[in-house]
């Protein structure tokens, strides 16, 4: 009931949950606007203007914080206008991982994964997924992966306090590895030629992170996730031509 006719959908992404929100809206007739970094592939944007999503661009060397900033000023500017979903503090986005990602990893590894990995965006997948699987067997390993100091990988980041996710728990996740960005494009690049896998950025990240823990791990069953698709980068020049 909070979204009546006459308001807008809102909401800070860095492209992906934007998409799926541009989708509903279209099939349900809901007006939505985006806000996202300016560096964010063409491709997104392209995908989101066809789907009659209205863009907003935000300063890219500031990242999504500067997203979330822009969408919470609107907002407060024009309260009975904007509904802000914001992924990064509704409790919605771990919750559904928690009903339908990690029972679906727990039913097909029946119940043997040692590991978890999963890229750090909003925080959603991880903390949902986490908060299962640890009442399942709490002896599960959560490893979140993170850009190192200096890499930009499209949906995941090294959040500063300031813009932390509210939805983000640290209890939840046991260790945190940085990756390189060279390191996740280079893997996207070996999931594609070496597997038929056709993963964006970031899941290559946590591929990169999930490889590394099993070089150091004997009889581990490690489950990474694969949250993004590679044709949205084709323009970026990650992938040869």
């Amino acid at each position: 009931g909070i979204l009546k006719p006459g308001k807008v959908l809102i909401e800070p992404t860095s492209g992906n949950t934007g998409i799926a929100l541009a989708f509903v809206g279209a099939a349900r007739g809901y007006p939505v606007t985006l806000l996202m970094p300016e560096t964010m592939s063409l491709e997104r944007r392209k995908v989101l203007k066809l789907l009659g999503a209205k863009i907003i661009l935000t300063d890219g060397a500031l990242g999504m914080g500067a997203s979330i900033e822009r969408a919470e000023q609107m907002v407060a500017a024009e309260p009975n206008r904007w509904v802000l979903l914001q992924q990064f503090q509704n409790p919605a986005n771990p919750e559904v991982h928690f009903k339908t990602t990690g029972p679906e990893i727990w039913r097909d590894t029946k119940g043997k994964v040692t590991h978890f990995v999963s890229a750090m965006g909003t925080t959603g997948t991880i903390m949902g997924v986490s908060k299962y699987l640890k009442e399942q067997n709490s002896a599960i390993t959560i490893v979140g992966a993170q850009p190192e100091e200096g890499s930009q990988i499209p949906g995941i980041r090294k959040w500063p306090e300031a813009y932390l996710p509210k939805i983000f728990d640290r209890t939840r996740v046991d260790q945190v590895e940085n990756v390189s960005q060279a390191a996740a494009e280079q893997m996207a690049r070996r999931m594609a030629v070496e597997e038929g896998i056709f993963a964006g950025i970031s899941a290559a990240g946590a591929c990169e992170v999930a490889l590394r823990i099993s070089g150091t791990t004997e009889n581990a069953v490690i489950v990474f996730i694969v949250c993004d698709r590679g044709d949205r980068y084709l323009s970026t020049g990650v992938f040869p031509a």
